[in-house]
């Protein structure tokens, strides 16, 4: 049998000399690796492919080895070795076309629990064949790159630091496996565009193709990730490098960071789509924000030209498309590049033309959705302080026209009642020396006060649902009024202040009466029928108690006990509305009598 093989083996060598082989020489070399394979005996297959002698034979029919080689190494850990072995051999030695052929093939239909090994295990081979093809790599490179972070995107993304560092499904592994694949391709761009002829059309395109991977990636996984520089204090983020190492690739491969993000895509580009407005463009530039603002990743290699307006004014777009999202990754990510891109900003700064620009209205639609609708509590709480942080670097014309807009479109009593603390706190500063503007003390401010001291549905209005509004509205009022001499020597707009007041007033004792009657109502009606249920329980006594059960679970999802301290809460409510109103009447009252009021 051995010899009947060596003499196989002779006709081979023979045969590629002369280029001589025949598809059943293919085919018995193939089925005599297989047998190797399938057995176990990888060693003696590793022997044949290195011998000097059979060189030819490899060259010409090793390829048909490389899917079992692979499916082997997968499937046995302990015979791994060698086949890696036998396959680096593969890769130096046969034909570069087609192994990419074979390896594409193979990573392009990858069951989900195979992907982070295949990847692994294949990345650095797939490279060697790739630094074999020269000058015609570089859509080869697309080629890979494009197959490897297809299915890396299938892979969950860790959503917290133990998550990370277990990594489950093998993202991390892959990334960073993707890292090294990317180094000697970064390495030789860069070195021909330092080179004395520049690069030539493959290496425009060997870039082009770098780049449609470094944006994909930072769409996914990156976008989706929790980025932060240590899992714990032993370990840094497999994550955090594969960022660094992206944004360290961009400047690298001459793709600075402003032109990505500041300027409109080259028209040479545009069909790619790698700059254009799509949206999955724009994701992938709002995460290189996030990374270059918030995590600082390369921050000391940008441009420090760029002033601190116009930084916000292009970061609002990436915010505004994270804002709309509603997975926390992407609103985590938009309230923290947002606050990033405020705090640099000077207070009371921005202009008003700043807020006819799409994304100045369109974030501060979102955040409203943020806290009156996410279920998320840091998330709200986050949102708050960069709702303040927004209006504190608004100028004196821009606040008033921001606290317009919101007064009229955010439809939440709490959002509505936050805004018009702030009025307050603007009219209060500008009552101080060297702090007066006419947005807030002059007469600008009636149509704002008109806005505010007001009750859009009039009588119908339900006070309980809008008491946030009312209850600033009426500190509002009580701050006008004990400061009302103050306003006369600084402003001729009084008289229209104590009108608008009037008719506030009057329209809210309206209100009151009318849901004080409505919830006492329902507070009457209440306690009624918990003296109906007490007595039919009285009536039924031990023999319907299983009735009784039955009825209980089925009002138990009404909490008529819930109902009823809402109710009370209602009345209370009330209550102190009416004691405001007592009180700025009361004060009004003192004024009058000691002469210090109109």
């Amino acid at each position: 049998m051995a010899d009947q093989l060596q003499d196989v083996i002779q006709r081979w060598r023979k045969a590629v000399v002369e280029d001589g082989l025949r598809p059943e020489d293919h085919e018995l070399f193939q089925n005599a690796g297989l047998a190797y394979i399938n057995q176990g005996d990888t060693t003696q297959l590793l022997d044949f492919i290195q011998d000097e002698k059979n060189q030819g034979i490899v060259e010409s029919m090793g390829c048909g080895l490389l899917a079992s080689l692979v499916a082997e190494v997968l499937k046995r850990k302990k015979s791994s070795s060698t086949c890696k072995a036998v396959i680096t051999h593969l890769a130096e030695t046969c034909s570069p076309m087609e192994l990419m052929l074979i390896f594409l093939g193979q990573v392009d239909d990858l069951h989900p629990d195979l992907i982070a090994d295949t990847i692994v295990l294949m990345a650095p081979h797939l490279q060697t064949v790739l630094l074999r093809l020269g000058e015609e790599k570089a859509p080869w490179v697309g080629l890979a790159l494009a197959a490897l972070q297809k299915q890396v995107s299938r892979l969950p993304v860790p959503y917290t630091k133990e998550q990370e560092v277990e990594d489950a499904y093998g993202l991390c592994r892959c990334c960073s496996a993707l890292a090294r694949f990317m180094e000697p391709f970064v390495e030789e761009v860069k070195r021909r565009d330092n080179s004395e002829d520049g690069g030539t059309a493959s290496d425009n395109q060997l870039k082009t193709e770098l780049l449609k991977f470094c944006m994909g990636s930072l769409r996914e996984p990156l976008l989706q990730a929790q980025l932060d520089q240590a899992i714990d204090i032993h370990k840094q983020s497999p994550l955090w490098h594969f960022a660094t190492d992206i944004l360290a690739t961009l400047p690298a491969i001459q793709e600075p960071l402003p032109g990505l993000l500041f300027y409109k895509a080259l028209k040479k580009r545009e069909e790619s789509g790698l700059l254009t407005d799509s949206t999955k463009a724009q994701e992938s530039r709002a995460c290189l924000a996030y990374l270059l603002f918030v995590q600082l990743i390369t921050i000391e290699s940008f441009p420090a030209v760029f002033s601190p307006v116009f930084v916000l004014q292009c970061n609002m777009e990436y915010i505004d498309l994270l804002l709309s999202r509603k997975e926390e990754s992407f609103l985590l990510k938009g309230l923290e590049l947002y606050t990033k891109s405020l705090e640099r900003v000077e207070d009371n700064s921005l202009p008003v033309e700043l807020l006819d620009l799409k994304s100045f209205y369109s974030v501060p639609q979102h955040l409203v959705q943020i806290l009156t609708v996410c279920p998320i509590q840091h998330l709200r709480e986050q949102g708050f302080k960069v709702l303040q942080l927004f209006i504190d670097k608004l100028g004196p014309e821009a606040k008033h026209k921001f606290f317009r807009c919101m007064i009229k479109t955010s439809c939440h009593a709490g959002v509505e009642g936050y805004i018009i603390k702030n009025i307050k706190n603007q009219i209060e500063l500008s009552l101080k020396p060297g702090h007066e503007n006419e947005w807030f003390m002059g007469i600008q401010v009636l149509p704002l006060l008109r806005l505010v001291l007001c009750f859009p549905r009039g009588p119908e209005t339900d006070l309980l649902n809008s008491m946030d509004r009312v209850m600033e509205s009426l500190n509002l009022l009580r701050y006008l009024h004990m400061r009302d001499m103050d306003w006369q020597q600084t402003s001729s707009i009084w008289p229209e202040l104590f009108k608008i007041k009037e008719d506030y007033l009057k329209m809210l004792r309206v209100c009151l009466a009318l849901s004080r009657a409505y919830y006492a109502g329902q507070v009457k009606n209440m306690r009624e029928d918990k003296k109906i249920q007490a007595q039919e329980a009285r009536e039924a006594r031990v023999a319907l108690v299983q009735t009784m059960t039955v009825k209980n679970k089925m009002v138990s999802d009404m909490t008529p006990e819930m109902q009823y301290q809402v109710l009370q809460c209602a009345l209370v409510t009330f209550d102190l509305m009416e004691s405001l109103v007592i009180r700025i009447e009361e004060i009004s009252e003192e004024k009058v009598k000691t002469g210090t009021a109109v």
